[in-house]
C-alpha cells in the first residue's frame, strides 16, 4: 500500500511540475510585414519606390531578407526590436524589359517565426522619351538615345554636374513668363555639353521633330523663333555692375529665382564645356519687351570651354555675355530676332571665328555696350563674317562701348541712307532722360585708343561711301571690297557638318 501512494504522490508531483512548465510557457506571436504593395509597372530605366515595409514582431525580430526571382539580394540583421520599417527601391535595367520580376520580402524573429510578401514588378520597354521637371542635383546623365523634354526652367544647381552625350537632343515645352521653358546652369553648378562634329547636341523646341543624327529639322523652317526659352549658363567671374555691387539677378529669371544669379571674384571659374551645340527657335516672351538669349553666358569664368556653337531662329538675342571672361571659338548666329551678338558688363573674354547671317527681324548684328560699374575691362571680337538683311545695322556701340574688333567682313546690308538709318555703323551717345545728347563715352574711347578697330572690309551698296557706313570716324579702319573678294573673315569650315547653318546651304558662297 506504501508503494502504491509513493507512486501516486510521485505522479501527482510530476503532473503538477508539467501543468507549472505550460502556464509559464509564452505564447508564439504572429510576425506581420505592411507597407509593400503587391504590384507595380515601370519602364527600364525607371525605379519603384522607396517603399517603406513595416515589420511587427512581438517576439523580437531577428532578420529582415529581400528575395528577386528566388535569389537572395539583401539580408539586414536586427537585434530584437519589436517593430522596424526597411526602405525599399529598384531600378529596372535594361535586361529587365518584358518581364515580370517576382521580389519576395520575409521577416524573421527570434522564436524563427517568419512572414512573406510578395512583390511582382512588370518592366516595360525602356523609354525613350523623358520629361524632365525637376531640378539637377548630384550628378546626372542625358544620353543620344533619349529625348529629353524641358518641363520647365530646369537648373543645373551649385554642386550639379549635368553630362550630356554627344547626338543628345533636348527640347523645350512652350511656355512663357514664369513658366518659360530654359536650362539654368547656376553658379557652382556644372554642364559637361561634350557634342563632335558628327554628332553636334541640340536644344530646341518640342514642336520640331528632329531625331538624334539630324542636322535640319524636318519641319520647322530656320526664321521660326520663341516656342521655348533658351541656355543659360552663371558663373561667378567679375562683371561691372551698377553701384559696383558683384553680383546681380540674369535677365530672363524671375528676381525670386537666387539661381539667376551671377557674378563674384573667381575670374578663372568653371562651368564646364559646351561643345558643338546647336540652340534653335528660343526666345520665349517672360515680360514686355523681355525676351530669353538663345545661349547667355552671365559671368562666366575663363576655365569654362564654350566652342562650336549655333543659335538659329531666336526671338531675342543670338549670343550675350554679361560680364565674365570666358572665351568663345567658333559661333554662328542665323536670324537673331534682336542683336546677334550682344555683350555688356564688361565682359573680359575673346570671340574668335565667328559668323552672324542676319535675318529679316536682325536689329544690330554686333551691339556693344560699355562697363556699367568700375571696373573698365574690355573683350576682343576677331575673324567675322557678318552677311546683313535690308534691316539690320552692322554694329551699335554705346555707353562706354570698349575692346578691340578687327578682321571683320561685313556685307548684303542696305544703304543708310534710304532705310533709316539701316546698315552702319555707329558709336552712340548718351542722353538725358528728355532724349537731349549729353556725350558720347564710345567716341571718346575710340578717340582715346580704348575702343580699337582693325581691319574691317565691306562690300558697299553701289555707290555709298564708306563714311556713310562707318561712322563717326572709324571709317578709316575699313575697306571696300567687291563682293566675296575679302581678305579677312571666319574660316567657315569650322561651321561644316554640325551647323544647320551649314547644312542648309547658307554659308556656300562665303570664302
Amino acid at each position: 500500500m506504501k508503494k502504491i501512494t509513493s507512486l501516486f504522490l510521485m505522479m501527482l508531483t510530476a503532473a503538477v511540475v508539467f501543468t507549472s512548465c505550460k502556464e509559464d510557457e509564452k505564447p508564439n506571436n504572429p510576425v506581420t510585414i505592411s507597407g509593400i504593395p503587391a504590384t507595380a509597372s515601370i519602364e527600364a530605366g525607371g525605379t519603384v519606390g522607396p517603399v517603406t515595409a513595416t515589420v511587427s514582431a512581438p517576439d523580437g525580430l531577428a532578420s529582415f531578407s529581400i528575395k528577386k526571382d528566388g535569389a537572395t539580394i539583401a539580408t539586414v540583421p536586427f537585434a530584437g526590436e519589436t517593430s522596424a520599417t526597411q526602405e525599399f527601391s529598384y531600378t529596372a535595367t535594361a535586361a529587365d524589359a518584358g518581364k515580370n520580376l517576382v521580389f519576395e520580402f520575409t521577416a524573421t524573429d527570434k522564436d524563427g517565426s517568419s512572414a512573406t510578401v510578395t512583390h511582382v514588378l512588370t518592366v516595360g520597354a525602356e523609354a525613350t522619351t523623358i520629361r524632365v521637371t525637376g531640378n539637377i542635383t548630384g550628378t546626372v546623365n542625358w544620353t543620344a538615345d533619349k529625348t529629353y523634354i524641358l518641363g520647365g526652367r530646369i537648373t543645373v544647381v551649385s554642386g550639379g554636374i549635368l553630362n550630356i552625350a554627344a547626338g543628345t537632343v533636348i527640347k523645350g515645352e512652350a511656355g512663357s513668363g514664369a513658366n518659360a521653358t530654359a536650362l539654368v546652369v547656376a553658379r557652382g553648378g556644372k554642364i559637361n555639353a561634350n557634342g563632335t562634329a558628327a554628332s553636334p547636341i541640340i536644344f530646341t523646341s518640342v514642336a520640331d521633330e528632329i531625331i538624334s543624327g539630324e542636322i535640319a529639322s524636318p519641319n520647322l523652317d530656320p526664321n521660326i523663333n520663341g516656342l521655348w526659352g533658351g541656355v543659360l549658363i552663371l558663373g561667378r567671374a567679375p562683371g561691372s555692375f551698377a553701384g559696383n555691387v558683384t553680383e546681380v539677378q540674369i535677365e530672363g529669371i524671375p528676381p525670386s529665382d537666387t539661381n539667376g544669379l551671377y557674378g563674384g571674384n573667381l575670374p578663372a571659374d568653371d562651368s564646364g564645356v559646351f561643345k558643338y551645340v546647336s540652340i534653335r527657335h528660343g526666345g520665349a516672351n517672360i515680360g514686355e519687351g523681355n525676351e530669353i538669349n538663345g545661349l547667355t553666358l552671365g559671368a562666366v569664368g575663363s576655365a569654362t570651354v564654350i566652342e562650336n556653337v549655333e543659335v538659329v531662329g531666336n526671338q531675342d538675342d543670338g549670343i550675350e555675355w554679361f560680364g565674365g571672361t570666358v572665351n568663345v571659338k567658333n559661333a554662328v548666329v542665323w536670324n537673331a530676332g534682336d542683336d546677334a551678338i550682344d555683350t555688356d558688363q564688361a565682359w573680359a573674354g575673346e570671340l574668335d571665328n565667328f559668323i552672324v547671317v542676319c535675318g529679316s527681324e536682325t536689329d544690330h548684328a554686333l551691339e556693344i555696350d560699355g562697363p556699367e560699374g568700375s571696373l573698365n575691362a574690355a573683350h576682343t571680337v576677331k575673324n567675322g563674317t557678318v552677311v546683313g538683311s535690308s534691316v539690320a545695322e552692322l554694329g551699335d556701340f554705346r555707353a562706354g562701348a570698349r575692346g578691340t574688333f578687327e578682321n571683320i567682313y561685313f556685307f548684303n546690308f542696305p544703304n543708310p541712307a534710304t532705310s533709316g538709318g539701316r546698315g552702319d555703323l555707329s558709336l552712340s551717345g548718351e542722353v538725358d532722360a528728355n532724349g537731349n545728347p549729353i556725350g558720347n563715352k564710345s567716341l571718346d574711347n575710340f578717340t582715346n585708343g580704348i575702343l580699337v578697330f582693325n581691319m574691317l572690309e565691306v562690300t558697299s551698296p553701289a555707290g555709298v561711301a564708306l563714311t556713310s557706313i562707318f561712322r563717326n570716324g572709324t571709317h578709316v579702319h575699313a575697306t571696300d571690297v567687291a563682293l566675296h573678294a575679302n581678305t579677312i573673315g571666319a574660316t567657315k569650315s569650322a561651321f561644316a557638318g554640325w551647323s544647320w547653318a551649314a547644312a542648309s546651304g547658307n554659308l556656300d558662297a562665303l570664302k
